[in-house]
């Protein structure tokens, strides 16, 4: 299925207190991958059960384009200004393979 969405999923542990500027900062770079043009959007998310813990989902429209991306100056410099927030962290990459739309009406 080479037309799925390519989803990266960052867990980032931020050093504790600083939750509030990292939020704020990352607000404010992300529109350099959000401008991206294979970028499809981006997601921040607070852990209800993990302190200090966030985690980015970013959509892009194949893995191609978002390697191209992860070693272009445009990133680097948008980890630059993420790193000294973060104390720890992980990577994973997926496909999604389906969608199946809620009755909710929210995002």
């Amino acid at each position: 299925m080479s037309d799925a969405t390519y989803r990266v999923m960052l867990r980032m542990q931020i050093i504790p207190g600083m939750g509030p500027e990292f939020e704020r900062i990352w607000r404010k770079v992300g529109d350099s991958v959000t401008s991206h043009p294979a970028n499809r959007g981006q997601w921040l998310s607070r852990s209800e059960e993990e302190a200090d813990v966030y985690y980015i989902v970013s959509d892009w429209v194949d893995e191609a384009s978002f390697r191209r991306f992860e070693t272009s100056d445009r990133h680097v410099e948008h980890r630059r200004q993420l790193h000294p927030y973060r104390s720890g962290g992980s990577m994973v990459t997926m496909r999604i393979v389906a969608h199946l739309p809620g009755t909710g009406g929210g995002e």
